[in-house]
């Protein structure tokens, strides 16, 4: 993705012509966890009293769950946000998904995922994970999952608007704002670097 040019500012500009479209183009960083911490609870609920899954069952699924989210959300960031096609309406589209942000990282209200964008996306994983699985298992599965994208989305609303105290979460930061300001072409874990390791596309030390 070429880089042209970086806001420092929180300045949000226009996306759409259309007042409607504009208005789902922007999302306050608390909505997902008021969308999403209900399905959590409502996962854990069938899953253990009413699927009788095991709580180390559950634990287990959860895990797994959590652990494929953190590759998801590597291909996704890499492959789809920083897929930019040689066409106008590519162009357009690119700039939509995630450009925006690389121009304007510090706009709070398009840091975290619009629920125009996530719900779909979640109820597609969610019903591809119910097909791949044993019956009952998505339920601690998707509940791993979707708990890994919360805190992927408050970790990014976090890397850009907080400075933190510990090293670890410097070092997240760091990771990610070397993605913005560096080198936009490495760097494609937000909330873990661990698959950028594993493909070698983080930076060097």
């Amino acid at each position: 993705m070429a880089k042209n040019y970086v806001s420092n500012s929180q300045e949000s500009i226009r996306m759409f012509k259309s007042d409607f479209l504009e208005v789902f183009s922007k999302v306050h960083f608390w909505v997902p966890l008021v969308i999403y911490i209900p399905l959590i609870f409502f996962l854990i609920y069938q899953g253990l009293f009413v699927a009788g899954l095991t709580i180390w069952q559950f634990l287990g699924l959860f895990a797994a769950g959590l652990f494929i989210w953190t590759l998801t959300e590597y291909v996704l960031h890499r492959f789809v946000f920083h897929y930019e096609p040689q066409n106008e309406i590519g162009r357009r589209l690119h700039f939509i998904f995630h450009g925006v942000h690389h121009d304007y990282p510090n706009d709070a209200k398009r840091l975290v995922m619009p629920p125009s964008a996530s719900i779909p996306l979640a109820a597609l994983f969610y019903f591809l994970f119910d097909w791949l699985l044993p019956a009952t298992y998505n339920y601690g599965f998707f509940t791993g999952f979707i708990s890994g994208y919360l805190v992927y989305d408050m970790t990014h609303y976090a890397i850009h608007h907080y400075n933190f105290k510990s090293s670890f979460m410097k070092n997240v930061k760091k990771h990610h704002m070397l993605h913005h300001y560096s080198d936009p072409e490495h760097g494609y874990g937000v909330s873990s670097d661990l698959w950028d390791r594993v493909f070698q596309s983080g930076f060097k030390k």
